[in-house]
């Protein structure tokens, strides 16, 4: 079976089970791992992610991370800086991960207050090097009520996150679905 759709499908049979409401916000968050190579098969397939949440009586929204780098950095007052110097950019990082978080507050405000809503995070991969996952994580879980969803091209193992398998990786309180997994027997 392709692994989108065995990913799919064990996130399907996850997001079907009936929702603590005694957790935590990092125990909220769902992450989607897959192989990054399979980056554009998931995006051609986001739609499905959606029909299975929505299929079970949860709510949707997505929040795309792949153009918020170049969003920032347009606004900067000294972007054109950043081109020539790019050694000052990395002092300025601190901002960005602000600027993802108040941006994520005004696309996914309202429908992060809803306790049935599945905010779901693409584009992760964007942020390699630049902000890493868990600080972000960090940052929205406590936004969403519902479930956060990240969608995450890496691996993980042994409770080891790890994005785009470039460094090494950090432990997190999220609830894990690979294309392996089973829930069947949940």
């Amino acid at each position: 079976m392709n692994r989108i759709r065995q990913l799919l499908q064990n996130y399907s049979s996850y997001i079907s089970l009936p929702w603590r409401k005694d957790v935590a916000a990092a125990q909220r968050v769902v992450v989607c791992v897959y192989q990054e190579n399979l980056e554009l098969q998931l995006r051609a397939r986001i739609d499905e992610f959606e029909l299975a949440t929505r299929g079970v009586g949860h709510n949707w929204a997505l929040f795309d991370l792949t153009d918020t780098f170049a969003n920032w950095l347009v606004e900067q007052r000294y972007a054109k800086n950043f081109f020539d110097k790019p050694q000052f950019l990395f002092a300025s990082l601190p901002r960005y991960r602000t600027f993802l978080a108040e941006t994520f507050k005004k696309v996914a405000g309202e429908q992060a207050k809803d306790k049935s809503c599945v905010v779901a995070l693409m584009g992760t991969g964007s942020l390699f090097g630049f902000v890493k996952i868990k600080d972000l994580l960090t940052d929205l879980a406590p936004m969403v009520q519902g479930r956060l969803l990240v969608f995450f091209p890496g691996n993980y193992e042994n409770n080891n996150y790890r994005l785009l398998n470039g460094y090494d990786g950090w432990n997190y309180l999220a609830v894990p679905i690979t294309a392996d997994s089973d829930f069947e027997r949940i």
